[in-house]
This record gives C-alpha cells, sequence and structure tokens, in this order.
C-alpha cells in the first residue's frame, strides 16, 4: 500500500472515533444521548433539504463537508455543551490540537484543505460557514423540541441562553431564525425553557 493511502485510511479509521463523542442531546422521540457523527450527518442533510432558505447562494458540497468534518477535532477535545461557560474558556485551545494531531494524519494537501474548511466555520465570515452554524444551532433545538424539552429542563437552561446562542442562526438565515424562535417561544410558554429569575 502507498504511504498516500494509508495515510487517508487511518484518518478513515481515526474518525470512526466520531461516534464515541456523545453530546447532552437525546435524540428525537426521547431516545438516548446522540453522538457527534450523528449530529453532524444529522446536519449536513438538514443543510441539503434546507439550502434555498440560506440568506445568500451556498456552495453546497462545502457546506455538507463543512457540517461533516466540525466536531472530528472533539475526537480529543470533548463535546463542550453549549451553555457550559467554564468548558468554553479552553475550548479553543483544546480542539487547536486535536485540530493538528488527527489532520495531520492525512497527506498534506488533504490536512490543509480540511483544517481550512474547519477555521472558515470557525471564523464564521462565509455565507456557507454562516449557514452551517445555523444547521449547528437548528439541529438541537429541533431534537430538544421532539423530547418536550427534556435537555433544556435537565440542564435549566434559561432563555437568555438559549436566544444568545441562536442570533447567529439570524445570520446564516432569516426564514430558520423564525422558526426557531416560534419553537422556542413555545417551550417556553410550556414551561421547558426557564425564562429569567
Amino acid at each position: 500500500m502507498d504511504t498516500r493511502l494509508k495515510k487517508q485510511l487511518d484518518f478513515i479509521l481515526e474518525i470512526d472515533k466520531e461516534k464515541n463523542i456523545f453530546r447532552q442531546t437525546h435524540l428525537s422521540g426521547g431516545g438516548r444521548n446522540e453522538n457527534d457523527a450523528e449530529h453532524a450527518w444529522h446536519m449536513a442533510v438538514m443543510a441539503y433539504l434546507l439550502k434555498e432558505y440560506a440568506n445568500e447562494p451556498v456552495d453546497i458540497a462545502r457546506v455538507m463537508i463543512m457540517c461533516l468534518i466540525h466536531d472530528v477535532v472533539e475526537i480529543d477535545a470533548g463535546d463542550t455543551y453549549a451553555y457550559d461557560d467554564e468548558g468554553e474558556k479552553t475550548k479553543k485551545a483544546r480542539e487547536d490540537a486535536a485540530k493538528e494531531r488527527i489532520y495531520s494524519l492525512l497527506p498534506e494537501d488533504q490536512k490543509q484543505e480540511l483544517q481550512e474548511i474547519f477555521e472558515e466555520f470557525e471564523e464564521n465570515k462565509t455565507a456557507e460557514a454562516r449557514f452551517v452554524r445555523a444547521m449547528d444551532n437548528l439541529q438541537p433545538l429541533l431534537l430538544n423540541d421532539s423530547n418536550n424539552g427534556g435537555d433544556w429542563k435537565a440542564h435549566q437552561v434559561t432563555a437568555k441562553q438559549i436566544y444568545g446562542r441562536h442570533i447567529r442562526t439570524k445570520a446564516g438565515s432569516e426564514r430558520l431564525y423564525e422558526l426557531s424562535d416560534g419553537l422556542i417561544r413555545k417551550n417556553i410558554e410550556n414551561g421547558n425553557i426557564k425564562t429569567e429569575l
């Protein structure tokens, strides 16, 4: 086997570990916690289906690969819960170290390409990154809504925290932000999301 193919296969096996990184969000209908790979797959399918709602035209292939790789770094860095202020303080350093180790398994050209796509997502400056961010916000919101706000209730998440995160959805999709807003309001009314004390 040549070196390039071996490196590619090593990376492919390494990212299988993403299936072992469990998130705080449960599967729809009250199932178990979802893992990072399921989250990424779900986002990629959502992005394809909902692309017409992006605020700007997007390269859907780039959006989908960005969805699929945006959490690969969590193999080493772990999942930082969306509302974990303490974890957020060290997240970038943990993810930067993971990005270097994991993507370095690839041939140099592919390492550079995927790291650039990951950085594009992190910097949130392109239409594609903004739309992926909208998917990253909408996907767990849909699951939480399907579970009667179970994860929000368990973590005592407030409306202020949720809106603080979902304002980024608006930059990627005004229409999907309106949808999110409606779901958030419904869950506040149903007592699933705490209002400020």
